[in-house]
């Protein structure tokens, strides 16, 4: 699917199918989704249907999902690299390549004779005194020659140009003109020009004008092509959310793999460190931290008892969990996945700027064409063959068939620019949709800030940081890995846990305690010490807020009794979100932030002067919902980088995922930043003002082809040589153009 032209004509071949009650297609996704009666027409009898006039329609499920020579692991890049869509790019290389071999095979006559024989007839050169009468088509020769004209052309407009053909037709089926049709009626005209004038003996034949215009679209959707095969290719390729498979448990102890889809409400699973939970369900008993990041948003893992739900497509950070499968036997990543694909397949695309054009376009060439032609007949009285000729001459001029070279140009420079700032942008009318944005909305975990746990902050002795180094080697609260990680000395802790030292050791809910050399440590928040009965002075409560203030996670650790400091860990904002928000606030863009977290830990990103709204405390459901309400404000922008974003990503009029965010939120998304440099969301906007200057240029040199045949037929020149002359200017312009740098 090339265009909205494409969107309205599978959606009204659809809903002609008896059963079909309605249909949503998006070209930006390549997707139909169609409501039927199971009853009355089948899902094979609807894939049929819609494999028609050159689609190839197939179940979305039926997508390869082997991934060794497919592009990844991303849905996105198993349909977009999978055996049918590379069948399609190789036709359209082998188009290209058959309309340029034999085009050029057939254009050496017209440079070495016809070309000299126009030129002769206009200047009285010595030099082309030889090329006078050339090309009569009196002779037998020249008759057989043009003969195998007429066929060879005909069979590179068919075949070479059968795509263009097919949205021609389209768009005048659906009455909606395009592109295509301006290409169709120069290439058609000429051709049809052409043989009339063998008929009648003229030599003014213009099949070099329909093989050049041809293959030279044709040319340029292959370069569009391959620079989003490109673009695809650089894609950075993420860990898949959903689980294929689970490892079940029985009364004995012992487990066996089975499939996921295998799986009976109230089994058993066994999920250990570091893998993900495959099914929603409740946990069969005490001791493991899970991270739901990828569902929830909220960067901070949750310790779990016997009796908490357990989310499937979290991750178990610590301990191993026996979790009993729920009734509904899906997990939350799957619910989000099919939200997702339902809001993509309503996602529909906008129209090109050159195709708007061509809707003015077609109806001004088309009716002059008429126009003129019919007055010649009627009012200048000559022959009806004259006056077709002459109405075609009308169409071979006016027609601006270069916006049909300049908009796949046009979007191959961008996407290519793209790229090399390392934005993947996966539809075209993504720079179209990037100007109109009105609130760009920044998911909080993972996009403003790195999602990582470390230790930011620590003001405590170092020799109670060293204990309480070696006492979260055995914990499992959410701190204890970036503790660990910024304290330990492998020594003093290998020596602590080695010499017995810690003869006491108590895993709290919100912290940890334990015993070391008679000692007695406390860590965690300041829940645990009022419940522990432990003394906090109000310096370090104070500091606590202000690290709850700024979104992070504040660690009281003591001993014996009383609270000696603060650990203070969190993600940190990311390199440069500082200076991104200010710049999309100098645009006049509404700046919003979503977050899972609670309100405590969103001020930070409350006092930005930029900063239009925070809404924290919201579920992944809520965060669809928020956007959807804030599209009636105006177009929405969503910047993530998670599973749980993905659903949001799609439901936004723009979607962007960083790169190191999942394979969902990047299937969900229009624009990837293959890194993690939310600059580049500025840079994506950058590119999109850039582009549409890039467009409206080329779409106004593509013009210089009519200037130029339109003058020649007012003096009377038109022919093979002036249309050729015309060609080479308004192409060579466009091309020209495109090669320049869209960002300094």
């Amino acid at each position: 699917m090339h265009s909205a032209t494409c969107e309205a004509y599978l959606e009204s071949l659809a809903e002609s199918r008896e059963g079909v009650t309605d249909a949503e297609a998006s070209y930006v996704t390549e997707t139909i989704r169609v409501e039927h009666d199971p009853d009355t027409v089948s899902k094979a009898s609807l894939r049929d249907a819609l494999s028609t006039l050159g689609y190839t329609a197939y179940l979305r499920e039926a997508a390869s999902t082997d991934t060794s020579d497919t592009g990844g692991t991303t849905r996105r890049a198993r349909e977009m690299g999978g055996i049918r869509k590379r069948r399609d790019d190789q036709l359209l290389g082998m188009r290209y390549s058959v309309g340029f071999l034999f085009g050029a095979f057939l254009l050496v006559p017209y440079v070495a004779i016809l070309y000299p024989a126009h030129l002769a007839s206009i200047f009285d050169w010595q030099a082309l005194a030889v090329f006078q009468g050339a090309f009569r088509l009196d002779s037998q020769g020249a008759f057989v020659f043009l003969r195998l004209y007429f066929v060879m052309t005909g069979l590179i407009l068919v075949f070479t140009g059968l795509p263009v053909l097919r949205g021609a037709y389209i768009s005048l089926k659906m009455r909606r003109p395009n592109t295509d049709l301006l290409v169709a009626i120069t290439a058609t005209s000429a051709y049809a020009y052409s043989t009339v004038a063998v008929i009648l003996g003229r030599n003014d034949i213009f099949y070099d004008l329909a093989i050049v215009v041809t293959a030279a679209v044709t040319a340029a959707a292959f370069y569009e092509s391959s620079i989003k095969q490109r673009a695809l290719d650089r894609l950075t390729e993420l860990t898949i959310s959903q689980v294929e498979r689970a490892r079940t448990s029985d009364a004995e102890g012992g487990t066996r793999e089975v499939r996921v889809e295998d799986l009976d409400a109230d089994d058993t699973v066994l999920v250990r460190q570091g893998e993900r939970v495959p099914v929603d369900g409740e946990l069969v008993d005490d001791g493991c931290t899970v991270d739901e990041s990828i569902v929830t948003g909220e960067s901070l893992p949750v310790p779990k008892r016997a009796g908490d739900e357990v989310i499937g497509g979290s991750i178990v950070t610590d301990g191993a969990a026996l979790i009993r499968v729920g009734p509904d036997l899906t997990s939350s990543i799957d619910r989000i996945t099919t939200a997702v694909w339902d809001l993509q397949s309503a996602t529909h695309g906008v129209q090109r700027h050159a195709d708007r054009l061509a809707s003015r376009a077609v109806l001004l060439v088309v009716g002059a064409a008429v126009a003129i032609g019919g007055a010649g007949a009627l009012a200048f009285g000559v022959t009806v063959s004259d006056a077709v000729l002459l109405a075609l001459l009308v169409l071979l001029a006016g027609s601006p068939w270069a916006l049909g070279l300049a908009t796949p140009l046009s979007v191959a420079k961008s996407l290519a620019s793209a790229l090399r700032h390392g934005i993947i942008i996966f539809d075209e009318t993504v720079f179209e949709r990037l100007r109109d944005v009105d609130i760009v909305v920044f998911d909080k975990t993972g996009t403003l800030t790195t999602g990582e746990m470390e230790v930011i902050e620590a003001n405590a002795p170092a020799e109670l940081l060293d204990a309480v180094a070696a006492l979260e080697q055995r914990a499992s609260h959410p701190a204890a890995n970036a503790i660990t990680t910024a304290f330990a000395d492998e020594s003093a802790v290998q020596g602590s846990l080695d010499a017995g030292r810690i003869s006491e050791f108590t895993n709290h809910r919100s912290g940890i305690e334990g015993v070391i050399d008679g000692t007695t440590y406390l860590v965690g928040n300041l829940g645990l010490f009022a419940e522990r009965g432990w003394t906090v002075d109000d310096d370090i409560r104070s500091r606590v807020a202000d690290a709850r203030g700024f979104g992070q996670l504040p660690v009281v650790v003591g001993r014996d009794g009383t609270a000696e400091g603060l650990i203070v860990v969190g993600d940190e904002p990311r390199d440069g979100w500082d200076d991104t928000i200010s710049r999309l606030g100098a645009r006049d863009t509404d700046i919003v932030v979503l977050t899972g977290d609670d309100e405590e830990a969103t001020d930070f990103f409350t006092r930005h002067e930029d900063v239009t709204h925070v809404f924290a405390t919201v579920p992944p459901e809520g965060k669809t919902a928020t956007i959807r309400r804030l599209k009636s404000d105006g177009q929405v922008a969503m910047v993530g980088d998670g599973t749980n974003d993905a659903p949001a990503l799609a439901a936004a009029d723009l979607g962007i995922s960083l790169g190191g965010g999942t394979a969902l939120a990047a299937d969900a998304a229009d624009v990837a930043i293959v890194d993690n440099d939310i600059r580049s969301v500025e840079t994506a906007f950058d590119l999109a003002a850039a582009a549409r200057r890039r467009v409206k240029q080329n779409n106004f040199l593509a013009f210089s082809y009519n200037g130029i045949a339109l003058l020649a037929l007012a003096v009377g020149f038109f022919n093979p040589l002036s249309a050729a002359v015309a060609v080479i200017a308004g192409g060579g312009l466009v091309a020209a153009n495109t090669r320049r740098k869209l960002l300094r």
